[in-house]
């Protein structure tokens, strides 16, 4: 039997499981001798009362033995002898793709133009003191991909693209906490998510697979509408029947390459702003209406906000409770922001995207010049002001909300955890008006929902331009291309995915589909 159950705020950690099992059943009104097991499926923080309370979803055993906890085994095959699937990015969709294929006894072999986890720390050290940005090696490129340094958040609403339960026991198995598989909003921490996507790899290589680093795709040879070859690194040529595209929402020149080469792909509405810092302690307060988070029995809080102003969607993107303003920029000469929170979520700061979304065809008419380009060419400009704007380094212009919304100078800003620094800058007036003006308003709104939101201790980052790629590249029901037999777009930077987990499933659904070639 399934059963609800709420948790009194008060009751201490290490008693709960007990609590919930006396409490299950009392409910189903058995006896403790006919019940076998209670086991917990999932678990959530309702802060709407005055009092929060936590929600359980158990499942009461009776008759029969309760399931152990015991994780899913993956049945990995040895393909080191096996037919060949290419795949270029080690994502979660490359990741997952690669240990699918794996499992259907099928080789990958990872083409990815970033380092590994270990090395990729110190071009993002370069980045937070140094403001220098390799290219092929920062937030966004590496092993593991844009989630593995900024945050590791699993929270999906893509419930019909695959088995999420699938993709969270895959992850617990490569080194995840089990907390993902009850968690309402499961999260692993950007502490944590690194040594995870390590062990993902040790995993390939040790049934055969090939992950080779800073390995970057610069063409490939197309005949017969049929994926013939690929060249790395602009010299060596690989034959291939079969390509896996998981390159992500920031591999532009990806999506710069295919149309130079007249394969169709198309402009894709998304969403772009800023990102807004509050102290963490004004986010608690507001959520649990309370000082403090209850000597710490309560998490950081977090929130979801959404507006509607002239006919667009201002809303709250990747909020990182208890987080960090990070810099998510792919060149030199750009300013990007991104955010991200570790497993105890202990930072003193809560930051989230505020975004406007953005529809291609009607917002920026300007910019048709550009063709399917034309969102990316738009995200390239406000990064490019963002960076002049900062000072023409890592330092990112802000200002404080109640100045952004009043459209004046901040004369000072507040402490931040973005740790290359704030310059003050006047982004009502660089921001395009269309995006601005909407910003503000949403932003002054969200005071009626959540009282105190509004205020001067809350800066204004921008920019968070890289909220999901710009560019869709086709493909048919087989999940090829629609052009090219044998390519298969993937994930994020195929425009069929918004997060770790929709990548993740992408990901198996498009090894699935490619060995159907094979």
């Amino acid at each position: 039997m399934i059963k609800e159950i709420q948790v009194r705020l008060d009751l201490e950690e290490e008693k709960i499981e007990g609590f919930l099992e006396k409490k299950a059943i009392r409910l189903v009104k058995l006896s403790k001798e006919d019940v076998t097991g209670v086991v917990i499926l999932k678990k959530s923080i309702d802060s709407r009362p005055r009092t929060p309370v936590f929600n359980y979803k158990v499942a009461v055993y009776t008759g029969e033995d309760a399931p152990k906890k015991d994780i899913q085994k993956f049945d990995y095959k040895d393909v080191s002898k096996a037919k060949p699937v290419h795949i270029i990015g080690f994502g979660p969709a490359g990741m997952f793709a690669a240990l699918r294929c794996i499992e259907l006894g099928y080789k990958p072999i990872i083409f990815e133009r970033g380092k590994d986890v270990q090395k990729r720390r110190r071009d993002i050290k370069a980045i937070n003191q140094d403001h220098i940005v390799n290219n092929e090696s920062n937030y966004c490129f590496g092993e593991g991909g844009a989630g593995t340094y900024s945050d590791g958040k699993l929270y999906t609403r893509s419930l019909k693209r695959g088995d999420v339960r699938r993709v969270f026991e895959n992850l617990v198995y490569h080194g995840a906490t089990d907390q993902i598989l009850i968690d309402a909003h499961p999260h692993i921490g950007t502490n944590k998510l690194p040594k995870v996507v390590q062990n993902i790899r040790e995993t390939i290589l040790k049934y055969g697979g090939e992950v080779h680093f800073e390995t970057k795709l610069t063409n490939f040879t197309v005949e017969n509408h049929k994926i013939k070859a690929l060249q790395v690194n602009n010299n060596k040529e690989v034959a291939t029947q079969a390509v896996i595209l998981a390159t992500g929402h920031s591999a532009r020149d990806i999506f710069e390459l295919l149309h130079k080469k007249n394969i169709e792909i198309k402009a894709k509405s998304f969403a772009m702003g800023l990102r807004i810092e509050h102290p963490q302690q004004i986010i608690d307060t507001i959520q649990y209406n309370c000082e403090s988070k209850r000597d710490n029995v309560l998490p950081a809080a977090s929130y979801s906000l959404v507006e509607q102003v002239k006919n667009r969607g201002v809303y709250s993107f990747c909020m990182c409770p208890g987080g960090f303003i990070v810099p998510a920029a792919t060149g030199q000469q750009e300013v990007v922001v991104n955010g991200m929170s570790p497993s105890r979520r202990d930072s003193k700061y809560a930051n989230s995207g505020i975004v406007v979304e953005i529809n291609i065809n009607e917002d920026i008419p300007s910019y048709d010049k550009h063709g399917p380009l034309k969102g990316l060419q738009y995200q390239k400009d406000l990064e490019k002001l963002a960076f002049t704007a900062g000072g023409r380094t890592q330092t990112a212009p802000a200002q404080r909300l109640t100045d952004f919304v009043s459209g004046k100078l901040s004369t000072s800003l507040n402490e931040t955890s973005y740790q290359p620094g704030l310059k003050s800058a006047p982004l009502h007036s660089l921001l395009p008006s269309f995006l601005g003006s909407r910003l503000r308003k949403g932003l002054k709104a969200y005071d009626k929902r959540l009282k105190g939101y509004f205020t001067e201790q809350a800066n204004v980052v921008g920019v968070e331009s890289r909220t999901s790629s710009p560019v869709n590249i086709p493909r048919t029901e087989t999940l090829q291309h629609t052009q090219i037999q044998g390519l298969f777009p993937c994930g994020e930077g195929g425009g069929y995915a918004g997060g770790i987990v929709s990548a993740a499933m992408d990901g198996e659904r498009c090894a699935e589909a490619a060995i159907k070639t094979l």
